[in-house]
């Protein structure tokens, strides 16, 4: 039963099956018709004026008068001398763990001999184009996310790489994009880039997949334009921001706290819950976020986002994981004495963080892991952002005669219980002509 005070403390044991499915359904996304119809709108200028839709587009939305939407080679470089040596330094620290992360999941050759005479093998081949889409703004420039992107595509060999952001797009993201090679930038942003992207304008050459998180228009673009008939593909669907803790008596509820509203300052969406078995630790807790809040400048989005909020006492830690892989969370922080030992347990969640001192915010900008992950839930399905999200996998066989020969009656019995017999004759043939070579 939920409380009154935000975020709500609820005692597990005491609610219903309908109130605890209440309680973890995720604040509802506000999206109207009117979004709907104003992005197909404005999918549908960009597809038929070109540059000259996105011009209007950007001078509407914007406020700014676009000549030029490429960034000159000269501006991205001159971007590093208007940075602090500090800054540039954290960005190179990052770049550096993020590539270390990630060369590490290239996939190994597959080559079997499945039968003798038939060889089976697995090759890899990059996406020839992609394209990023990064939020911009005074607030928040994502430089973090140029890294999440950029690295990763530059490890599979993705050969085209193009990069939309918001005007004016913040020198932290020229300097991220730069150390990364990402040399073709543009200054174009909202739904209007993903048309760009997917349809391809006089400036920007279209590409393959679409990468990159964005707010309403963005998203509602990226799920439009990947169901056109000759659309492009994705990465994914990415809802508000999303964090579930368990924590033990043993845990710092100065870090929970924290912990907990540094996601809840991303929007007014986010939701970030506590699950522990101490009601000691959420007193403590409650009183820390009520401390800890009032420094924050997002005070007000924080304050919006812990009202779709909750602290939740269970009866043990067992019934901490159960209800963790029910509600499936985007980022999941086990702070207990023993927390590897329950990651075991653990079988939904987009990334894990392990122990006090694992913030979020460590997988956000620099561990090394990507923060580009599922949300809503669907990390029952679906895994964050990885190298083979830059990849194809092709499949190649070679069977020598006698290969073939020894499967061939297994292949005929089952094209013919298919009743397809195109694929038989296919292997008729080959097995009548070899039987005719030797005199059969």
């Amino acid at each position: 039963m939920k409380s009154n005070k935000y975020p709500a403390v609820i005692f597990w044991h005491k609610c219903s099956d309908e109130e605890k499915a209440t309680i973890l359904t995720r604040p509802s996304i506000t999206k109207s018709q009117f979004v709907t119809t104003t992005v197909h709108d404005i999918l549908k200028q960009v597809q038929s004026n070109g540059d000259h839709a996105l011009r209007s587009l950007t001078l509407q939305f914007d406020n700014i008068n676009i000549k030029q939407f490429r960034i000159t080679p000269a501006t991205i470089y001159q971007a590093r001398n208007k940075l602090l040596d500090n800054t540039k330094q954290a960005i190179n620290t990052a770049k550096k763990n993020i590539t270390i992360f990630h060369e590490a999941q290239k996939l190994p050759k597959i080559s079997v001999t499945t039968t003798p005479g038939v060889l089976c093998q697995q090759i890899v081949r990059p996406l020839n184009s992609v394209g990023f889409y990064i939020p911009g703004g005074k607030e928040t420039p994502l430089v973090s996310t140029v890294l999440m992107l950029a690295i990763p595509a530059l490890i599979s060999g993705c050969k085209h790489i193009i990069m939309c952001s918001p005007p004016p797009i913040a020198n932290e993201i020229l300097y991220a994009a730069y150390i990364c090679n990402v040399q073709e930038i543009y200054q174009v942003g909202g739904a209007q880039a993903i048309a760009a992207m997917g349809f391809g304008t006089e400036s920007i050459k279209k590409v393959n997949k679409i990468f990159g998180p964005g707010n309403v228009w963005v998203t509602e673009a990226k799920k439009q334009i990947s169901q056109e008939i000759h659309g492009i593909s994705i990465d994914m669907l990415a809802g508000p921001s999303e964090l579930l803790i368990i924590a033990d008596q043993t845990a710092n509820p100065k870090f929970i706290a924290s912990d907990l509203l540094s996601q809840a300052e991303h929007s007014q969406d986010s939701q970030v819950i506590l699950l522990t078995p101490s009601l000691d630790q959420v007193e403590k807790v409650k009183k820390e976020i009520e401390q800890q809040i009032l420094s924050l400048p997002r005070y007000k989005i924080i304050r919006q986002s812990l009202s779709n909020s909750s602290l939740i006492i269970t009866k043990n830690l067992k019934e901490c994981v159960a209800i963790s892989n029910n509600y499936a969370p985007e980022h999941l922080i086990i702070q207990t004495r023993y927390p590897r030992s329950l990651m075991h347990d653990i079988t939904n969640a987009g990334s894990i963080f392990l122990g006090d001192w694992s913030p979020e915010s460590a997988g956000d900008y620099a561990s090394g892991t990507n923060h580009i992950l599922p949300t809503y839930g669907c990390t029952t399905t679906k895994s964050g952002l990885n190298l083979t999200d830059f990849q194809k996998r092709i499949t190649v066989q070679q069977l020598s005669k006698e290969g073939l020969l020894k499967l061939a009656p297994t292949i005929k019995i089952l094209a013919q219980s298919e009743k397809l017999i195109a694929h038989k004759r296919s292997v008729t043939l080959r097995t009548t002509i070899s039987e005719q070579e030797h005199g059969y």
